[in-house]
């Protein structure tokens, strides 16, 4: 078995193993296989406050293993801290900082042998698997796992209701707020994080429930230091990320999604995950698969009476993936060191929560990619978010140049669809999420919001967001009045504006981006970033 650490040449390898002695390594532990635990452990983030712990049971693992762990940390963002102000233009760009960090911190001291990656939440997640993709070395996921709310869903969303119609006051509020969130671990919706946490399952760079498993258990635990133990397997064996991520893997992915009525955060960071191992995956990926996979399983924000814990209590995402196994590619390989195939043979009950291909709950995934004169390069929904049956929505346009102006609008007309713009990726910069207008929205009225920045995945309502082109780089969406007509067509998967092209002429003849004041940081990230339909990546 390769040690990285011994193919130095003699003098720099002595003077390596040196410093890592003074940093309190034995020196006998560095002929054995170096496995970095790069954690993301913080005391801001509740999923990601139990990992500090979770690593010691990761580092056990890798022990008793015969490797030798050396742990480093990068950094995390809590989005539900940073909504509905100007924190949220750096979440997004956070996922190429955290890919770019653990990519410096392994390839510079280059005395690695393999990874484990402990990270929860919703950027940190996908920036982790980009890094696995990237770096290339035998790797695994680890998450905190949700925690377990005391209340449902609807009772949460009724105090946050009530809040924002003035009838309790703060600490009424957050009193209420944490008998849903009653302690350390990933709030228990199936927002990007929990989503995320399920398709390192469905990808196949994490050990079977390690989307799901509640945070703080001794299953938790027992889960943390299973992947110490099988990445110095992957080690051995020689299994690299880059034989995991393939298109077919991509594509179960994806069905998975489909399936649980995921993020819409889900599709941008796929889309920058594949990028990473030159897989040629598109928005056309997604809605082809939509039309062919059934909505599955459904939790809040598409349920108010279930969370991510009874998906968990229901199989987790082996039993969505046993569910699924006449549709995936069943035959390629994960972290297990064995097939998908091999892995659901493990799956024995499977709850009632999960329906089955015979008896879904809708025909199609719970996601739907949307084109049209309001988005030629696409724009996404969530369909099984959307209470009702309602497929084909018309109304006038309200038209806001930021969140901030939609948050302090009055008088909303229930014909009105809010469109706020500039704030995707480029013109944000950072392509904030929007959850708090969708919670307007519930509150004032209106029919609809469109959009080029993001969604929370507990967003609900119908909200089309991604928008590409973003207004910024010119797209129609900047092109939009008061009082125009739109039309989002669920069926047909259209988002259409009714303006003549001749109009639409005179009005971009007239068009100057509006710009925003940003700090370095994110004037470098809008000069790079990429549009939203190819996954907001940074380009060269």
């Amino acid at each position: 078995m390769i040690n990285r650490l011994n193919q130095l040449p003699p003098f720099q390898r002595a003077i390596a193993k040196a410093h890592l002695c003074s940093a309190g390594a034995r020196y006998e532990d560095l002929d054995r296989p170096i496995v970095a635990v790069v954690n993301t452990w913080n005391e801001i983030v509740p999923g990601h406050a139990p990992l500090r712990e979770l690593a010691e049971h990761v580092k056990r693992g890798i022990i008793q293993a015969g490797g030798t762990p050396l742990e480093f940390n990068t950094i995390a963002i809590c989005d539900g801290i940073t909504q509905g102000h100007c924190g949220m233009n750096y979440v997004l760009p956070s996922r190429e900082l955290i890919a770019d960090s653990v990519e410096t911190m392994i390839l510079s001291h280059d005395i690695f042998d393999g990874m484990v990656l402990l990270g929860s939440c919703d950027k940190i997640v996908p920036a982790l698997m980009m890094a696995a993709a990237r770096i290339n070395l035998p790797s695994i996921l680890v998450s905190a796992g949700p925690n377990v709310p005391e209340i449902k869903p609807r009772d949460s969303k009724a105090a946050r209701q009530s809040f924002l119609r003035g009838e309790i006051d703060e600490k009424t509020l957050v009193a209420e707020t944490l008998k849903y969130y009653p302690g350390p671990g990933i709030c228990p919706y199936l927002g990007t994080a929990n989503t995320m946490g399920m398709l390192t399952e469905a990808i196949g760079l994490a050990l079977p429930g390690n989307g799901l498993v509640p945070a703080q258990s001794s299953l938790r635990f027992s889960l943390a230091e299973e992947s110490g133990i099988q990445v110095v397997k992957l080690i051995k064996t020689g299994i690299f990320p880059k034989q995991i991520l393939s298109k077919e893997s991509f594509e179960n992915a994806i069905k998975v999604l489909l399936a649980i009525g995921g993020s819409l955060n889900a599709v941008l960071h796929l889309l920058a995950l594949a990028k990473e191992v030159e897989v040629d995956l598109t928005l056309e990926d997604f809605d082809r698969l939509s039309r062919v996979t059934p909505f599955l399983t459904a939790v809040v924000p598409n349920d108010q009476d279930y969370t991510v814990v009874d998906i968990h209590r229901a199989g987790g995402t082996p039993a969505v993936m046993k569910r699924l196994e006449p549709l995936l590619h069943t035959e390629i390989i994960t972290v297990t060191g064995q097939t998908v195939r091999d892995n659901l043979l493990q799956v024995k009950e499977i709850g009632e929560l999960i329906h089955s291909l015979e008896s879904p709950l809708q025909p199609e995934g719970g996601l739907v990619v949307l084109y049209g004169s309001l988005a030629p390069d696409g724009a996404l929904l969530k369909r099984s978010a959307i209470s009702g049956t309602e497929s084909r929505i018309e109304g006038v346009a309200r038209v806001f140049n930021s969140e901030e102006e939609c948050l302090a609008a009055d008088n909303v007309s229930p014909e009105e669809i809010l469109v706020v713009r500039y704030e995707g990726p480029a013109g944000g910069p950072g392509m904030r999420e929007l959850h708090r207008v969708t919670e307007f929205l519930q509150v004032h009225g209106g029919k609809a919001i469109l959009t080029d920045g993001r969604f929370s995945g507990a967003s609900g309502g119908i909200s089309a967001g991604y928008i590409s082109p973003e207004a910024y780089a010119g797209g129609p969406i900047a092109l939009v009045q008061n009082g125009d007509r739109l039309i989002i067509d669920l069926e047909n998967r259209l988002l259409d504006l009714m303006v003549t092209p001749e109009e639409l002429a005179v009005r971009r003849g007239r068009f100057v981006p509006v710009q925003k004041k940003a700090s370095p940081l994110l004037q470098r990230y809008a000069r790079r970033v990429s549009s939203a339909n190819l996954g907001a990546i940074v380009i060269d």
